[in-house]
């Protein structure tokens, strides 16, 4: 059984020009325009444009620090983010 793998580990997977966290976006907007209507669809075309002009004008990684930070991702292999030291 073969699997595809991304030649570069810091090339995340592309579907046209979009990346995979703001096709999330994208379809988040869609499910809530599509549930709730109205003010929704136009964040479907604004909400996802904001979000890769704010990821791109911040370091790789960020967003996932964001994330960990509030709460809700966790990073593996990494101490907590309240640790007074950490010892390698």
């Amino acid at each position: 059984m073969k699997k595809r793998f991304p030649q570069y580990l810091s090339k995340p997977y592309q579907i046209l020009w979009f990346e995979s966290d703001e096709l999330i976006m994208i379809l988040m907007f869609f499910i809530l325009a599509i549930t709730l209507g109205k003010i929704f669809f136009v964040m479907l075309i604004i909400g996802p444009y904001l979000y890769s002009k704010g990821k791109k004008s911040y370091p790789r990684g960020f967003m996932r620090h964001c994330l960990y930070f509030c709460g809700f991702s966790k990073m593996q292999g990494y101490p907590s983010y309240f640790e007074k030291e950490f010892i390698e």
